[in-house]
């Protein structure tokens, strides 16, 4: 490693567990930082050591409360403030993503807004994966090391040796995925065609392709309230899948998700671990498999420190 901008790795709360394992990878050991809370709900996070001409890493993912996202923007500064060469965020989920264009009219483009946000904080560089749009990229003016979970999640699918296996989209918006997913495991493609009543509300599906007798695998970026994937995987089943798994990168997992994922046909759910499942005893995670990505996250950041190309640590 060079010396002359020694490398720091930080986290912000909601993202420990990750942060402790990219550490481990990396045989570092995580900086001291604290947040004080105030009595009204208002915080202040510190750092505990000299950051001074590092080059420093803050692993957050920015899930909802905002506060996430808020705790990540409040360290950026205070490393700028403290004179830290360079401020790297590592935002293994990449929150307000959804919002990514005007849907309609008046509203605001949240993830355009959140990358300001960040350049103004006194971010110099990002690293996520598998954003919700790729065009996400272009709202930064700065580097973005944008990680596929594919590249974890492939190796896993093509080691379980599933018979009659194919890959579907739960809407028209994932097929590109999809497809990428198919042609690397070199098996079929189905999409499904949803109708949304509302926000989070699914109408009907259809899907399309050949399913009898497939073992189907559903590919995702994100499990959100599970109402899609849910419905996808019942008509999957209806029309004579033998049977249906999910493979998706963000477990949201919010509302009635858990329940909704026990419920449905599907027979597992293998999801990253760029958000910590709830650690309530009541949900049941009995379907969920869970594979890391902090050994790629912890790859890339070292070749990013030590100015390596990347670009080969990338399945698309």
């Amino acid at each position: 490693m060079h010396d002359e901008h020694k490398i720091k790795l930080f986290t912000c709360k909601a993202s420990r567990n990750f942060a402790e394992k990219v550490a481990m990878k990396l045989g570092l050991k995580l900086g001291e930082s604290d947040v004080v809370t105030f009595s009204d709900g208002e915080f202040q996070p510190s750092y505990n050591e000299s950051v001074r001409g590092a080059t420093v890493f803050i692993i957050q993912s920015t899930f909802p409360p905002t506060d996430n996202l808020f705790e990540l923007l409040l360290m950026i500064d205070a490393a700028k403030r403290a004179s830290a060469h360079k401020v790297i965020a590592v935002m293994p989920y990449f929150g307000w993503a959804r919002q990514d264009r005007k849907d309609k009219p008046r509203v605001s483009i949240g993830a355009k807004l959140v990358a300001n946000m960040l350049e103004a904080a006194g971010c110099d560089r990002v690293m996520t994966c598998d954003l919700h749009a790729d065009q996400i990229q272009g709202f930064f003016d700065f580097p973005v090391d944008h990680i596929y979970a594919s590249s974890v999640f492939l190796p896993h699918l093509q080691a379980m040796n599933i018979e009659n296996l194919a890959i579907a989209a739960p809407d028209m918006g994932g097929a590109k995925r999809a497809n990428a997913y198919a042609r690397y495991l070199q098996c079929p493609v189905i999409i499904c065609h949803k109708s949304r009543e509302k926000a989070n509300v699914v109408g009907s599906i259809t899907a399309i392709g050949d399913v009898e007798g497939k073992n189907v695998v559903i590919v995702d970026d994100m499990i959100d309230t599970a109402g899609t994937l849910a419905k996808a995987a019942n008509v999957l089943k209806e029309m004579g899948a033998k049977s249906v798994r999910a493979c998706a990168t963000h477990p949201v997992l919010s509302g009635p998700a858990y329940e909704r994922l026990a419920e449905s046909a599907l027979e597992e759910i293998i999801v990253a671990d760029t958000i910590p499942l709830s650690n309530d005893p009541a949900k049941d995670k009995s379907k969920i498999t869970v594979l890391s990505m902090s050994d790629i996250f912890a790859d890339i950041i070292d070749k990013v420190y030590n100015y390596e190309e990347i670009s080969s640590s990338f399945i698309n």
